[in-house]
């Protein structure tokens, strides 16, 4: 499997990174063949791979360096990452995801949900197996729920006009955030980091995936469709509201009401226009200025972090701000 290109300017995680994505392939043990190979297609598609990187740089931070054990968490975070993935695509009726049909696409809702299920399964099969403490299964646990209370706002949200900016926030501080925030603090904690410096480690993640989403709700009015490898404004047509229509509402709201009163039966020529206004607007231009905030709070923090790890830092640094500009 070739890794993403976002990890040619990274050869020291390479081969980590590699052997994450080994230990997934190694995990999936189903007797029905076609959801195997439909799971192994997903996990082998070229996903980025940034929350293992994440647990993976941030454990490098702790006294005990155990590889192997970093490695197998690696792997079951971006198991439980895309479990959530599938899952999304069925409640999202989607056809795509990373330029492949999704598996609720390719065969029905009812084998992706037991597809999703069973990576959640193997996620927890390889953490009890290896974390310290119950305190990382806890912690996963309650990033679950945290996750599912960013999905269940977002789902209670659906073509809500007046939504709030801090509304938006508070769903994807869950949605997406969260699972951020798990990945940096358990790499760190697990390999011997005081729980204080976990902490730390778990804030700046949030600060990391907060502007990730931001700038994955920008790529929707400003990349095609062939770039981001899923439909341009499908989240609109289905009410889901993002950071650049939040704003562009709040600047002149009578210029797009009346498209989004159509829900499901806008038009190709509406939903173009949508894309205009949002960016006319200025919607996507204060979006940006939001993503920007939250990862410069990353970056102060990591900063911060020990002199001692100073190339990690410097790696940390890189890839953060590196995602800021990102363009798919």
């Amino acid at each position: 499997m070739k890794l993403h290109p976002i990890w040619n300017d990274y050869p020291q995680l390479q081969p980590e990174l590699t052997q994450t994505i080994k230990l997934m392939e190694n995990s999936i043990q189903l007797k029905n063949k076609p959801v195997k190979k439909a799971l192994l297609e997903m996990i082998g598609a070229g996903g980025k791979l940034l929350r293992p990187a994440y647990q993976l740089l941030f454990s490098q931070f702790g006294p005990e360096q155990d590889r192997q054990k970093s490695v197998a968490l690696a792997a079951a975070i971006e198991m439980l990452h895309t479990a959530t993935l599938i899952h999304d695509d069925i409640v999202d009726d989607a056809s795509l995801r990373r330029n492949l049909p999704t598996i609720s696409a390719k065969f029905d809702n009812n084998t992706a949900v037991y597809a999703g299920d069973y990576l959640f399964v193997a996620c927890f099969k390889l953490m009890s197996g290896y974390t310290s403490s119950l305190r990382s299964l806890q912690n996963n646990a309650l990033s679950m729920e945290k996750i599912l209370s960013g999905e269940l706002g977002q789902m209670e949200d659906h073509y809500n006009l007046s939504m709030t900016v801090d509304e938006y926030l508070a769903n994807i501080s869950g949605k997406t955030a969260e699972l951020f925030a798990l990945s940096c603090s358990v790499g760190a904690f697990e390999n011997g980091t005081t729980q204080l410096f976990a902490k730390n480690v778990s804030d700046i993640g949030h600060h990391i995936g907060m502007a990730f989403q931001i700038i994955d709700d920008i790529l929707d009015y400003t990349q095609p469709k062939t770039e981001i490898g899923k439909p341009v404004l499908k989240d609109v047509r289905q009410g889901i509201y993002t950071l650049p229509l939040i704003y562009a509402l709040q600047t002149k709201r009578e210029s797009l009401v009346p498209f989004l009163e159509k829900k499901e039966r806008m038009s190709e020529t509406d939903i173009q226009e949508i894309y205009r206004l949002v960016n006319d607007l200025g919607g996507v231009t204060k979006a940006q200025q939001l993503a920007n905030t939250y990862t410069q709070k990353a970056l102060k923090k990591i900063d911060k972090l020990p002199s001692n790890s100073a190339n990690t830092r410097a790696s940390l640094q890189q890839l953060t701000k590196t995602l800021l500009t990102r363009t798919n």
